[in-house]
């Protein structure tokens, strides 16, 4: 498995452009602020963290949308960047961007860094004034506990997913 890297980037007013990059490949999708992509993308993470077996987060693009598809096998998961041409596109019908097979923890911490960077360069203010909705902070906090919750000893009831010791 090759290094794992995202960027979040926030270049206009509601637009953003996240980049993922491992030693193989590259893509460069572009979100805009009127949905809740970077709370889905940090929630999946979170999820597969928590040992659901499948998560998804969707960035719209206006008109088409960028579709992040995760799929955890043991401590890896395997994950594609699909771009369809909305959000009723089946999953099947989209262009695959970019695919990778990282290890979960690698996966959380390029989110987490993603994430830090923004409000280490932005703030939570300047995120909010320039992406036109909040930072994703109670997101990106549920996906640091995430690990803790997994340290501890405590694994999701696999009904409902939630944290059990």
């Amino acid at each position: 498995m090759s290094p794992l890297t995202i960027t979040w980037t926030l270049r206009h007013h509601g637009w953003a452009f996240c980049t993922v990059t491992d030693d193989q490949s590259e893509a460069e999708v572009f979100a805009s602020y009127v949905t809740d992509g970077p709370e889905q993308f940090l929630r999946a993470v979170t999820r597969l963290m928590l040992m659901d077996k499948e998560a998804r987060a969707e960035f719209e693009g206006e008109p088409q949308v960028y579709r992040w598809l995760f799929r955890r096998e043991g401590t890896d998961a395997d994950i594609r960047l699909l771009r369809a041409n909305n959000s009723q596109t089946p999953d099947n019908s989209g262009v695959v961007l970019w695919s990778s097979r990282q290890t979960i923890t690698a996966l959380r911490r390029a989110a987490l860094r993603a994430f830090d960077q923004v409000t280490h360069d932005l703030g939570e203010e300047g995120y909010a004034s320039q992406w036109g909705r909040p930072f994703p902070r109670a997101e990106l906090e549920a996906l640091r506990a995430a690990l803790h919750t997994i340290r501890d000893g405590h694994r999701p009831h696999p009904m409902d997913g939630t944290p059990r010791a």
